[in-house]
Protein backbone atom coordinates (compact mmCIF):
# COMPACT_ATOMS: atom_id res chain seq x y z
CA UNK A 1 0.00 0.00 0.00
CA UNK A 2 1.35 3.24 -0.94
CA UNK A 3 0.00 6.66 -1.10
CA UNK A 4 -0.66 6.40 -4.89
CA UNK A 5 -4.14 4.75 -4.24
CA UNK A 6 -7.24 6.59 -5.24
CA UNK A 7 -10.81 5.91 -5.15
CA UNK A 8 -10.34 3.57 -8.58
CA UNK A 9 -7.49 1.48 -7.12
CA UNK A 10 -8.74 -2.09 -6.89
CA UNK A 11 -7.40 -5.20 -5.26
CA UNK A 12 -7.32 -8.55 -7.47
CA UNK A 13 -9.28 -11.10 -5.83
CA UNK A 14 -8.11 -15.14 -6.39
CA UNK A 15 -10.35 -15.61 -9.23
CA UNK A 16 -8.96 -12.71 -10.99
CA UNK A 17 -11.99 -10.45 -10.62
CA UNK A 18 -11.10 -7.31 -9.17
CA UNK A 19 -12.39 -5.45 -6.43
CA UNK A 20 -12.73 -1.30 -5.67
CA UNK A 21 -10.39 -1.06 -2.25
CA UNK A 22 -13.17 1.48 -1.26
CA UNK A 23 -16.97 0.58 -0.89
CA UNK A 24 -20.15 2.02 0.59
CA UNK A 25 -21.59 -0.14 3.21
CA UNK A 26 -25.96 0.22 3.30
CA UNK A 27 -26.58 -1.41 6.37
CA UNK A 28 -29.30 0.47 7.68
CA UNK A 29 -30.10 2.67 5.20
CA UNK A 30 -33.64 1.88 4.45
CA UNK A 31 -35.09 1.32 0.87
CA UNK A 32 -36.67 4.64 1.09
CA UNK A 33 -33.33 6.68 1.59
CA UNK A 34 -30.77 4.14 -0.27
CA UNK A 35 -31.77 5.72 -3.59
CA UNK A 36 -30.76 9.22 -2.95
CA UNK A 37 -27.18 7.63 -1.07
CA UNK A 38 -26.11 5.04 -3.91
CA UNK A 39 -27.02 8.74 -6.45
CA UNK A 40 -24.62 10.55 -3.91
CA UNK A 41 -21.74 8.10 -4.12
CA UNK A 42 -22.28 7.44 -7.74
CA UNK A 43 -21.80 10.71 -8.24
CA UNK A 44 -18.45 11.50 -6.04
CA UNK A 45 -17.03 8.55 -7.57
CA UNK A 46 -17.65 5.11 -5.68
CA UNK A 47 -18.16 2.81 -7.54
CA UNK A 48 -18.26 -0.85 -4.98
CA UNK A 49 -21.79 -1.05 -3.35
CA UNK A 50 -22.44 -3.41 -0.81
CA UNK A 51 -25.42 -4.44 0.52
CA UNK A 52 -27.69 -7.63 1.96
CA UNK A 53 -30.97 -9.16 1.38
CA UNK A 54 -31.52 -9.08 4.83
CA UNK A 55 -30.99 -4.99 4.45
CA UNK A 56 -34.11 -4.68 2.45
CA UNK A 57 -32.87 -2.28 0.41
CA UNK A 58 -32.01 -4.45 -2.21
CA UNK A 59 -35.34 -2.73 -4.58
CA UNK A 60 -33.75 1.02 -3.99
CA UNK A 61 -30.23 0.23 -5.04
CA UNK A 62 -31.56 -1.62 -8.33
CA UNK A 63 -33.59 2.11 -8.95
CA UNK A 64 -30.13 3.82 -8.32
CA UNK A 65 -28.23 2.17 -10.43
CA UNK A 66 -30.80 1.96 -12.89
CA UNK A 67 -31.15 6.06 -13.11
CA UNK A 68 -27.54 6.43 -12.40
CA UNK A 69 -26.68 6.15 -16.28
CA UNK A 70 -23.01 4.35 -14.98
CA UNK A 71 -22.12 1.41 -16.61
CA UNK A 72 -22.67 -1.45 -14.68
CA UNK A 73 -19.60 -2.98 -15.86
CA UNK A 74 -18.16 -0.16 -13.94
CA UNK A 75 -19.87 -0.67 -10.71
CA UNK A 76 -18.60 -3.80 -8.11
CA UNK A 77 -22.55 -4.70 -6.22
CA UNK A 78 -21.90 -7.35 -3.19
CA UNK A 79 -24.95 -8.59 -1.84
CA UNK A 80 -25.61 -11.10 0.91
CA UNK A 81 -27.64 -14.44 1.45
CA UNK A 82 -29.28 -14.79 4.64
CA UNK A 83 -29.36 -17.66 7.15
CA UNK A 84 -32.97 -18.55 6.35
CA UNK A 85 -32.08 -18.73 3.18
CA UNK A 86 -29.53 -21.66 3.94
CA UNK A 87 -29.26 -24.84 1.74
CA UNK A 88 -29.01 -25.70 -1.96
CA UNK A 89 -32.12 -24.67 -3.31
CA UNK A 90 -33.14 -21.90 -1.03
CA UNK A 91 -29.84 -20.54 -1.77
CA UNK A 92 -30.52 -20.89 -5.40
CA UNK A 93 -33.37 -19.10 -5.26
CA UNK A 94 -32.09 -16.26 -3.00
CA UNK A 95 -29.82 -15.14 -5.40
CA UNK A 96 -32.38 -15.14 -7.80
CA UNK A 97 -34.50 -12.97 -5.75
CA UNK A 98 -31.74 -10.30 -4.81
CA UNK A 99 -30.85 -10.39 -8.97
CA UNK A 100 -34.40 -9.15 -9.50
CA UNK A 101 -35.26 -6.43 -6.56
CA UNK A 102 -31.45 -5.07 -8.19
CA UNK A 103 -32.59 -4.94 -11.45
CA UNK A 104 -29.58 -7.00 -12.24
CA UNK A 105 -28.47 -10.58 -14.43
CA UNK A 106 -25.42 -10.47 -12.37
CA UNK A 107 -23.72 -9.63 -8.80
CA UNK A 108 -19.98 -8.72 -8.69
CA UNK A 109 -19.79 -10.66 -4.99
CA UNK A 110 -22.14 -12.74 -3.78
CA UNK A 111 -21.25 -13.87 0.31
CA UNK A 112 -23.05 -16.45 2.90
CA UNK A 113 -23.96 -13.32 5.57
CA UNK A 114 -23.25 -15.94 8.29
CA UNK A 115 -21.56 -19.64 9.28
CA UNK A 116 -24.89 -20.79 10.09
CA UNK A 117 -24.14 -24.38 12.06
CA UNK A 118 -24.94 -27.80 9.66
CA UNK A 119 -25.60 -25.62 6.85
CA UNK A 120 -22.87 -23.79 5.08
CA UNK A 121 -21.60 -26.47 3.99
CA UNK A 122 -24.12 -27.58 1.22
CA UNK A 123 -25.49 -23.79 0.89
CA UNK A 124 -21.27 -23.39 -0.54
CA UNK A 125 -22.14 -25.99 -3.02
CA UNK A 126 -24.84 -23.37 -4.67
CA UNK A 127 -22.36 -20.62 -4.47
CA UNK A 128 -20.28 -22.56 -6.30
CA UNK A 129 -23.22 -22.87 -8.92
CA UNK A 130 -23.92 -19.68 -9.00
CA UNK A 131 -20.59 -18.65 -9.67
CA UNK A 132 -20.33 -21.13 -12.79
CA UNK A 133 -23.77 -19.75 -14.20
CA UNK A 134 -22.58 -16.38 -14.72
CA UNK A 135 -25.04 -15.22 -12.09
CA UNK A 136 -22.21 -13.75 -9.72
CA UNK A 137 -18.37 -13.33 -10.48
CA UNK A 138 -16.82 -14.02 -7.33
CA UNK A 139 -18.50 -15.91 -4.13
CA UNK A 140 -16.93 -15.41 -0.67
CA UNK A 141 -18.26 -15.65 2.75
CA UNK A 142 -18.83 -12.98 5.72
CA UNK A 143 -18.37 -13.34 9.58
CA UNK A 144 -16.42 -16.70 9.42
CA UNK A 145 -13.81 -17.59 11.58
CA UNK A 146 -11.50 -19.47 10.92
CA UNK A 147 -12.19 -22.65 11.74
CA UNK A 148 -15.81 -22.14 9.84
CA UNK A 149 -13.01 -21.23 7.18
CA UNK A 150 -11.38 -24.30 7.60
CA UNK A 151 -14.29 -26.71 7.60
CA UNK A 152 -15.68 -25.00 4.15
CA UNK A 153 -12.73 -25.69 2.67
CA UNK A 154 -12.09 -29.46 3.63
CA UNK A 155 -15.25 -30.45 1.78
CA UNK A 156 -14.65 -27.42 -1.05
CA UNK A 157 -11.89 -26.85 -3.77
CA UNK A 158 -13.49 -23.20 -4.22
CA UNK A 159 -11.71 -21.15 -1.70
CA UNK A 160 -13.85 -18.08 -0.86
CA UNK A 161 -12.36 -14.82 -2.93
CA UNK A 162 -13.76 -12.86 0.50
CA UNK A 163 -14.69 -12.79 4.08
CA UNK A 164 -16.28 -10.21 5.15
CA UNK A 165 -15.57 -9.36 9.05
CA UNK A 166 -15.92 -6.67 11.66
CA UNK A 167 -12.45 -5.35 11.48
CA UNK A 168 -10.84 -1.70 13.31
CA UNK A 169 -7.63 -1.16 14.97
CA UNK A 170 -10.10 -1.87 18.40
CA UNK A 171 -11.15 -5.04 16.80
CA UNK A 172 -8.07 -6.55 15.19
CA UNK A 173 -8.01 -9.69 14.00
CA UNK A 174 -4.37 -10.37 13.09
CA UNK A 175 -4.69 -13.86 13.31
CA UNK A 176 -7.23 -14.30 10.80
CA UNK A 177 -5.95 -11.49 8.51
CA UNK A 178 -3.06 -13.66 8.47
CA UNK A 179 -4.68 -17.13 7.76
CA UNK A 180 -6.69 -15.45 5.26
CA UNK A 181 -3.74 -14.14 3.45
CA UNK A 182 -2.47 -17.62 3.39
CA UNK A 183 -5.22 -18.65 1.55
CA UNK A 184 -5.78 -15.98 -1.07
CA UNK A 185 -8.99 -14.96 0.63
CA UNK A 186 -9.46 -11.07 0.69
CA UNK A 187 -10.43 -9.75 4.18
CA UNK A 188 -13.27 -6.91 3.85
CA UNK A 189 -14.06 -4.98 6.94
CA UNK A 190 -17.63 -3.69 8.00
CA UNK A 191 -17.93 -1.20 10.47
CA UNK A 192 -14.05 0.68 10.05
CA UNK A 193 -15.46 3.49 12.16
CA UNK A 194 -16.36 1.15 15.20
CA UNK A 195 -20.13 2.69 14.55
CA UNK A 196 -19.07 5.49 15.78
CA UNK A 197 -18.11 4.62 19.30
CA UNK A 198 -14.43 5.11 19.34
CA UNK A 199 -14.18 8.40 17.26
CA UNK A 200 -13.62 10.62 20.42
CA UNK A 201 -10.81 8.17 21.76
CA UNK A 202 -8.34 10.37 22.84
CA UNK A 203 -5.12 8.44 20.88
CA UNK A 204 -6.71 8.22 18.30
CA UNK A 205 -7.90 12.34 18.36
CA UNK A 206 -3.76 12.62 18.41
CA UNK A 207 -3.18 10.69 15.80
CA UNK A 208 -5.97 12.30 13.45
CA UNK A 209 -4.71 15.58 14.50
CA UNK A 210 -1.06 14.86 13.45
CA UNK A 211 -2.40 14.40 9.97
CA UNK A 212 -4.78 17.00 9.85
CA UNK A 213 -7.66 14.43 9.33
CA UNK A 214 -10.96 13.19 11.46
CA UNK A 215 -10.98 10.12 13.53
CA UNK A 216 -13.15 8.25 10.54
CA UNK A 217 -10.28 9.03 7.96
CA UNK A 218 -7.64 7.54 9.92
CA UNK A 219 -9.68 4.91 10.54
CA UNK A 220 -10.81 3.87 7.02
CA UNK A 221 -6.91 4.64 5.79
CA UNK A 222 -5.19 2.57 8.66
CA UNK A 223 -7.60 -0.39 7.07
CA UNK A 224 -6.39 0.37 3.34
CA UNK A 225 -3.14 0.29 4.39
CA UNK A 226 -3.58 -2.82 6.60
CA UNK A 227 -4.62 -4.39 2.97
CA UNK A 228 -7.94 -4.37 3.38
CA UNK A 229 -10.84 -3.81 1.51
CA UNK A 230 -12.86 -1.52 3.59
CA UNK A 231 -16.98 -0.64 3.22
CA UNK A 232 -17.90 2.40 5.72
CA UNK A 233 -21.65 2.87 6.13
CA UNK A 234 -22.38 6.59 5.46
CA UNK A 235 -25.71 8.09 4.10
CA UNK A 236 -24.89 12.26 3.86
CA UNK A 237 -23.28 13.80 1.55
CA UNK A 238 -20.53 15.29 4.04
CA UNK A 239 -20.06 11.99 5.30
CA UNK A 240 -19.43 10.18 2.03
CA UNK A 241 -17.32 12.66 1.10
CA UNK A 242 -15.00 12.73 4.00
CA UNK A 243 -14.91 9.15 3.44
CA UNK A 244 -13.66 9.22 0.44
CA UNK A 245 -11.18 11.66 1.13
CA UNK A 246 -8.63 9.13 2.67
CA UNK A 247 -6.48 9.04 -0.83
CA UNK A 248 -4.30 12.50 -0.03
CA UNK A 249 -1.96 11.43 2.63
CA UNK A 250 -0.28 7.86 3.82
CA UNK A 251 0.07 6.71 7.46
CA UNK A 252 3.71 6.24 8.37
CA UNK A 253 5.10 3.26 10.11
CA UNK A 254 5.13 4.12 13.88
CA UNK A 255 1.89 5.24 13.66
CA UNK A 256 0.46 2.31 11.85
CA UNK A 257 2.00 0.07 14.47
CA UNK A 258 0.11 2.77 17.32
CA UNK A 259 -3.15 1.95 15.65
CA UNK A 260 -2.67 -1.81 16.07
CA UNK A 261 -1.49 -2.10 19.10
CA UNK A 262 -5.58 -0.18 20.14
CA UNK A 263 -6.65 -3.89 19.99
CA UNK A 264 -9.64 -4.50 22.61
CA UNK A 265 -11.27 -7.16 20.79
CA UNK A 266 -14.09 -5.08 21.04
CA UNK A 267 -16.96 -6.69 18.71
CA UNK A 268 -20.11 -4.18 18.12
CA UNK A 269 -21.69 -6.12 15.97
CA UNK A 270 -22.14 -9.73 15.97
CA UNK A 271 -18.91 -12.03 17.70
CA UNK A 272 -19.01 -15.27 15.10
CA UNK A 273 -16.15 -16.78 17.28
CA UNK A 274 -18.86 -17.27 20.35
CA UNK A 275 -20.89 -19.38 17.93
CA UNK A 276 -17.92 -20.94 16.05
Amino acid sequence: MNNKLNLNSKMTLNNDVQIPLLGLGTWKIDDSKVEETILSALNIGYRHIDTAATYQNEIGIGKALVKSGVVREDVFITTKLWNSDHGYKKAIAACDKSLQNLKLSYVDLYLIHWPVAGLFIETWSAMEELLASGKCRAIGVSNFTISHLEALMKESTTVPAVNQVEFSPYLYQKELLDFCKSKGIQMEAYSPLTRGNKLANPKLAEIAVKYGKSAAQILIRWSLQTGLVVIPKASSQTHLQDNADVFDFEIDIEDMQALNSFNEDLHICWNPGKEA
